[in-house]
């Protein structure tokens, strides 16, 4: 770990330590034991910050710090859950076909293509329109994002596997008499799993934004806590008209900061393999 930060690189550092402070927040802070901040009128109303309500509370009597805590669970969780199918998926299907080549290699490559053609905004403001009125779940809305996740990283690790499958150690591999998914997972998998790393880092990144987008126009669900929804429900009670910065002003900070270290992570995590690999 040492050797690690003496040769990372200044963006990759700020993106741990922004990434790591969201992680805290989310997965740590989140399960320290607190009343359920999201029903109304529990607390009283527009109260200022204080020891008892850091960030004060809302014109629904719910508390802002709390909110924001789950806000923040809510959009890694999203995120990770749909770079962890993006990426599995699309890294599957991609080596798949290009190792096997043939009629299975169009097929999917014909179910990929139109995946990547076919206008994802539409048919996500469609979904969420659809479960605006149900009691969603993170889970939920993370599978509706998750449909279009898949199929540009299937294209590209694709490309990666027909290079691949001419190599000597693959044919060895053929000739000992591994089949054809146990040479993808043993023989091929572990060439693309930096590359997995870096898209799963992007995809997240690019869920979050997504469902934040989708909230702030306001077609996610009512139910879901997500820093879009925190931002969306401020403007729906005219928290910036009334003044009160302190219920806009958290999650507008947290979504930018927290994009701000995934990306500065990517790209820091980028240029420190691509110096790796010019030692």
């Amino acid at each position: 770990m040492k050797k690690f930060w003496k040769n990372a690189n200044g963006r990759l550092k700020f993106g741990l330590i922004m990434t790591a402070f969201f992680l805290i927040l989310g997965f740590v802070v989140f399960y320290i034991p607190h009343t359920n901040p999201f029903p109304n009128n529990i607390r009283s109303k527009n109260l200022a910050p204080s020891l008892e309500h850091f960030f004060g509370t809302t014109s629904q009597g719910q508390d802002i710090f709390w909110l924001l805590i789950e806000a923040i669970h809510n959009s890694l969780m999203i995120g990770f859950i749909v770079a962890l199918l993006g990426t599995v998926v699309g890294v599957f299907v991609g080596l798949v076909a290009g190792f096997v080549g043939g009629t299975l290699d169009r097929v999917l490559m014909v179910i990929t293509d139109t995946f990547v053609v076919i206008p994802s905004l539409p048919v996500l403001i469609l979904m969420t329109s659809l479960m605006k009125g149900s009691n969603s779940t993170v889970i939920l809305m993370a599978l509706v994002l998750a449909m279009f996740a898949w199929a540009w990283p299937s294209r590209q690790i694709r490309s990666m596997a027909l290079t691949l499958k001419e190599r000597d150690f693959i044919h060895t591999a053929k000739f000992s008499g591994e089949g054809t998914v146990q040479i993808v997972v043993t023989e091929i998998l572990p060439f693309a799993l930096t590359w997995s790393l870096s898209n799963f880092m992007n995809a997240t990144l690019s869920a979050i934004g997504s469902e934040s987008s989708l909230a702030v126009l306001g077609l996610s669900p009512a139910n879901l806590v997500s820093l879009g929804n925190m931002i969306q429900w401020a403007r729906n009670y005219n928290a910036i008209m009334a003044g009160r910065w302190n219920w806009i002003l958290p999650p507008i900070l947290a979504t930018v900061l927290l994009f701000v270290g995934l990306f500065m992570l990517i790209t820091g995590y980028n240029d420190y393999m691509s110096m790796k690999r010019g030692r």
